[in-house]
């Protein structure tokens, strides 16, 4: 068989199995017409299910929002506008508290000094005595003791009021306490300590107003 021949052969039978395998197709379309529509619609759903399932992937549940019922959030929302009130009610209190403290400090700067200054006043009345009567005093030793009482009255309104004289003389040099004018040369014993005092220190409450100007020996 020639060359020619063969191959028209092999055409003729390649031609024949198509026919015969697109009958076979034909047939069984004609048994069940719906089946190329079902198989399309099944390759839809899968197709959305995967779409579905690419969307639950991409979006975590901790993240969706969660739906709120209705009596919720209106609870919520008034538990919110009390919480409001509240606030505004303890801001407005505060407020009110701070000017009112403000001008009570105030009040108490300007009369501070006022039980100070009223107990000093008996003394300022001996003193005016006491200055009248030296005017018209022939004895010397008179007006020293009614001196010697205005002092002891004052030292005693002080003292009453917390003001206590410090005593330096004789004591060790203290930076925190005196204040060191001089030095003079002094014996062993006197040698670092306060020889002696050119102006009292003072306490109020245990707590220095005035340092104590000292001599210091060296």
């Amino acid at each position: 068989m020639s060359e020619k021949r063969f191959g028209r052969f092999i055409d003729k039978l390649a031609g024949k199995s198509k026919k015969i395998v697109t009958g076979m197709k034909t047939e069984k379309d004609k048994q069940n017409p719906d089946s190329e529509e079902q198989v399309n619609k099944t390759q839809n759903e899968n197709t959305e299910n995967s779409a579905a399932e690419t969307d639950d992937q991409t979006i975590p549940n901790d993240h969706r929002m969660p739906e709120v019922p209705t009596d919720t959030q209106s609870k919520v929302e008034e538990e919110l506008s009390e919480m409001k009130d509240k606030y505004l009610r303890l801001y407005s209190e505060f407020d009110n508290f701070r000017r009112r403290t403000s001008k009570e400090r105030l009040d108490l700067m300007k009369t501070a000094n006022q039980e100070m200054m009223a107990a000093l006043l008996p003394v300022v009345d001996d003193l005016e005595r006491a200055k009248q009567a030296t005017e018209k005093a022939t004895e010397i030793d008179a007006v020293k003791e009614g001196l010697d009482l205005v002092f002891s009255k004052l030292g005693n309104v002080l003292q009453q009021k917390g003001l206590k004289a410090m005593e330096a003389i004789g004591q060790p040099f203290d930076a925190e306490l005196h204040e060191a004018i001089t030095q003079i040369p002094a014996g062993d014993d006197m040698k670092g300590k306060v020889v002696d005092e050119v102006e009292k220190g003072y306490y109020l409450n245990d707590k220095v107003i005035r340092h104590a100007k000292v001599v210091i020996g060296a």
